[in-house]
């Protein structure tokens, strides 16, 4: 266990994930994760329904991944890829091409989801400037949305209700519209297609991209909206000339209960971005895929290449450990599991409709959301959800569940029945 000391200089000068350094909230410290579980240093057991920020899809410490980070790591754990290829890079990448929504086939790896979100947007705006199109330079998408924390990133998070909008002075603007309104499994409803048609017939001169993620509006609010959504977009794309970006950092590798969230559509953008589970939790690493146009048309420009190279792209440790993520996922039956997984959810949470402090419950896939009537006191609830052996981390007024995988109908039982027990309890929110 960490000493007095060790805590004193953690709470005075590591800054974590969104938290103050002057009023710090309570950390825990883990000593161990294994499976669904994460171990803390007390010795107390915690099952998780975080995945570790939607990224740890087969749990943790899984045999398989181990193997193939050691492998890996017996042969080189890093080397540059300006000049150099090697054996994982190319396998994980001809894996990528032969999974993901066709025509989809020419790969960009890089270091983080935000890192995949900067790579498809230079992809767009060299796209066009390749094409001689010098009115293309701005960015569409719609409110509500989440896509990352560094700049071009945070351009394109919702401006107003978003984690970011006191940088909205600097960032470059780009044009918003109003969030999918209608809900999963419904027909687009006459007021998202009237938002969309004259958007884009007003806008569509200066759009270089459309960028959206699919079907579920991850740490922008947890929402989740129709596919015909999806298909309009594509359409009215096609329609004025625009590229499309899918974010599909958070919803790939069967979150939603098919492989890619754009599956629910059966449409295909010419851009994709994926992250998170893309290593089953074991490292950071991203992708941008683009469809061969799009790849042709930015090495014909004046630059001759993608202006973008991470020196730790297609780090070899990193594309091991996502291609053997990406096979154990395949190796099973995941889209019966995370059916399971929906229904258990579906049983657990959906009665909490009633509850006079629950707005909305939302049920996708491995996805559980219910969003209250008040913002969550996030140390107070943090704390009862220990007490109660479950990791659960909620924000603003969203208690929601994203676990592992492999998690089981008791723990999702314990899990569940935690966030029943929270919302009767006054201190943990916000008058």
């Amino acid at each position: 266990m960490l000493n007095k000391s060790q805590i004193t200089f953690d709470k005075n000068h590591i800054w974590h994930p969104y938290t103050s350094l002057e009023d710090p909230l309570p950390v825990y410290e883990v000593e161990s994760a294994e499976g669904v579980y994460i171990s803390l240093a007390t010795g107390q057991k915690l099952v998780d329904g975080m995945s570790s920020w939607w990224c740890a899809i087969h749990g943790y410490n899984h045999p398989k991944l181990n193997e193939a980070v050691s492998h890996q790591l017996s042969k080189m754990s890093h080397i540059m890829f300006g000049g150099i290829t090697h054996e994982p890079a190319v396998l994980l990448c001809q894996k990528l091409v032969e999974i993901t929504p066709a025509p989809l086939d020419k790969v960009f790896l890089c270091d983080s989801g935000s890192i995949a979100i900067e790579v498809a947007i230079k992809m767009a705006f060299q796209y066009w400037h390749s094409k001689g199109d010098s009115k293309k330079i701005r960015l569409m998408t719609v409110s509500k949305g989440y896509h990352g924390d560094s700049f071009g990133a945070m351009s394109v998070c919702d401006p107003q209700n978003g984690m970011h909008h006191i940088f909205n002075p600097v960032l470059p603007k780009h044009e918003f519209i109003a969030e999918p309104s209608t809900p999963f499994g419904s027909e687009l409803n006459a007021t998202d297609l009237k938002h969309l048609e004259e958007a884009f017939e007003k806008h569509h001169e200066e759009i270089a991209a459309f960028i959206i993620e699919p079907i579920v509006q991850g740490a922008g609010g947890m929402r989740m909206y129709a596919a015909d959504y999806l298909k309009k977009v594509k359409e009215l794309c096609v329609s004025y000339n625009i590229l499309l970006i899918f974010d599909e950092i958070a919803t790939g590798f069967g979150r939603t209960g098919t492989l890619f969230a754009a599956n629910h559509a059966n449409v295909s953008p010419d851009i994709m971005c994926l992250g998170k589970s893309l290593t089953g939790g074991m490292m950071t690493q991203a992708a941008t895929l683009c469809t061969e146009n799009v790849a042709k048309v930015v090495c014909e420009g004046e630059s001759g290449v993608l202006m973008h190279g991470p020196t730790f792209m297609a780090n070899p440790l990193a594309c091991a450990v996502s291609l053997a993520s990406i096979e154990l996922l395949l190796s099973y039956d995941w889209a019966k599991k995370v059916s399971a997984i929906e229904g258990d959810l579906n049983s657990h949470l959906c009665p909490l409709k009633q509850h006079p402090r629950v707005k909305e419950v939302r049920v996708l896939g491995a996805i559980g959301v219910v969003e209250c009537t008040q913002d969550v006191q996030v140390a107070e609830i943090q704390k009862f959800f220990v007490k109660e052996s479950v990791w659960i981390r909620p924000f603003r007024n969203l208690i929601y569940l994203m676990p592992p995988f492999i998690v089981d109908s008791n723990e999702l039982n314990i899990l569940c029945q935690a966030i029943v027990k929270s919302l009767d309890i006054d201190a943990h929110f916000k008058p």
